[in-house]
């Protein structure tokens, strides 16, 4: 309902980017030029300019936008409460997980939230935790659920549970037999490990630190992008690694992974994070409140 050449707008000045916009509005660039260029012929000015392949917002696209901005709060805000009225719970909502998070915990959660709420249409972006920080703070996603320590004071950060972190090998390796495997245990092996970025490798830093240790030295054989990558690397006999528990139930009931208990323990928080000052839509407020319930049953399990 909102003028669909203002939600354009405002979302190229948000990120100073035509094709960020694009791919956000899911529209492909020459429309979202277009859109631009209708709302530039209304007002009778030029609202960016273009110099050296980067954007920025003129005075006056400056005042559009935060016109712009006021205009599309106001006209969410307006629909949350005609539907809160009405009890309709609909439209969409655009969460981002951190890749461990999305590839196994978050498909047992949307799968029981759009039962109950089948009017909600979920989008999921996938990067790793500081690339999901980063989608929040730029508006690109209505929520994040992240696994990495968040110093950004405009956020809200909400601790959803803990995940432990295990010590992963061949089941033949000598150190799965091994009661707990230590980091002492560890140097001079092989390992495995997650790219800068990532959740996993900034816990593992951190536990690292605490042992008067640093990743460096760490035995690094192989740096990969994702969880997968990871286990497979340690089954095809490149090295050991540290890993959400949660991410290895498969090949250790299939035997192909051997899994220790570190000691000391080392867990982690899976935080919801999102903007403090957003207006949250009832999709948001619904997912929210659902995401802490299930996240509560988890704990009392």
């Amino acid at each position: 309902m909102a003028d669909r050449r203002l939600q354009v707008f405002h979302t190229v000045a948000r990120l100073l980017s035509f094709t960020k916009a694009a791919e956000t509005l899911h529209m492909t660039q020459p429309a979202v030029t277009f859109q631009i260029r209708q709302l530039e012929e209304f007002f009778n000015t030029r609202l960016f300019d273009r110099t050296h392949n980067r954007i920025s917002l003129t005075a006056a696209g400056g005042q559009v936008f935060e016109y712009a901005d006021k205009i599309i709060s106001l006209y969410s805000e307006m629909e949350n409460s005609v539907r809160e009225m009405t009890g309709d719970v609909s439209g969409i909502l655009i969460i981002g997980a951190s890749t461990t998070i999305a590839e196994y915990m978050l498909p047992g959660l949307l799968g029981e939230f759009k039962t109950l709420y089948p009017g909600i249409n979920i989008r999921l972006k996938i990067s790793n935790s500081l690339g999901i920080v980063h989608m929040v703070e730029d508006n690109s996603i209505d929520v994040g659920i992240v696994e990495s320590p968040i110093s950004n004071k405009n956020l809200t950060v909400e601790v959803c549970w803990y995940d432990k972190l295990v010590f992963i090998s061949l089941p033949q390796h000598p150190l799965a037999k091994k009661a707990t495997v230590s980091v002492q245990d560890i140097l001079g092996l092989p390992f495995v490990c997650r790219e800068e970025g990532s959740g996993t490798r900034e816990f593992i830093c951190e536990y690292l630190k605490k042992n008067n240790l640093q990743l460096d030295d760490l035995n690094l054989n192989l740096e990969v992008g994702n969880p997968e990558a990871v286990k497979s690397a340690v089954e095809a006999g490149l090295g050991v690694s540290i890993v959400s528990e949660a991410t290895v139930v498969k090949e250790l009931k299939l035997g192909t992974l051997a899994a220790r208990p570190l000691n000391p323990p080392l867990e982690r928080p899976f935080s919801i994070v999102f903007q403090r000052q957003k207006f949250r839509l009832r999709a948001m407020e619904e997912f929210m409140d659902f995401a802490h319930a299930h996240c509560e049953k988890r704990v009392s399990q």
